[in-house]
């Protein structure tokens, strides 16, 4: 995969009782956790998350999706597929999938944060999808060419 082009994006780790978050700087370099969102509605979630991007002077998201050991769509990534591409239309933001399989294992490994009920495990997975997607890309698609995880080459 090809770096992606650097600029300010926020990380979405989106779960169905909270949505961890992290953000990185317009030159890519540094990545910043952020309080992740214990969801309410989609429409609560929608404000916290403009509110992030307004304050930060995001120009995309960076969404993860927890696809199977085979890359395929688990019913997991495909609510995270439906969430992602809702919240970049709503928000007006180009949008990028990284596979965020076994991200939240991985987190809690490198963060001693297993078992954790406060969302910092949410946002240090989020800090963990953004740091893939700047080692490896894609770059930020808008929303009229997004494709399928599944279907992109």
């Amino acid at each position: 995969m090809i770096k992606p082009t650097p600029t300010s994006v926020l990380s979405i780790d989106f779960g169905r009782k909270r949505v961890g978050l992290a953000g990185c700087d317009p030159l890519g370099i540094t990545i910043t956790m952020l309080p992740a969102i214990n969801r309410i509605s989609f429409q609560k979630d929608l404000e916290a998350i403009e509110s992030h991007c307004v304050y930060r002077k995001v120009n995309g998201l960076v969404v993860g999706l927890p696809l199977d050991e085979n890359g395929k769509f688990t019913p997991q990534a495909k609510y995270c597929h439906k969430f992602g591409i809702k919240m970049a239309i709503k928000l007006g933001l180009p949008l990028a999938w990284v596979n965020e399989h076994s991200s939240s294992w991985e987190a809690g490994q490198k963060y001693k944060l297993q078992n954790d009920r406060t969302g910092q495990l949410d946002s240090a997975a989020a800090a963990l999808l953004l740091e893939q997607w700047l080692r490896e890309g894609p770059d930020l698609q808008p929303i009229s060419k997004l494709q399928s995880p599944s279907k992109a080459s």
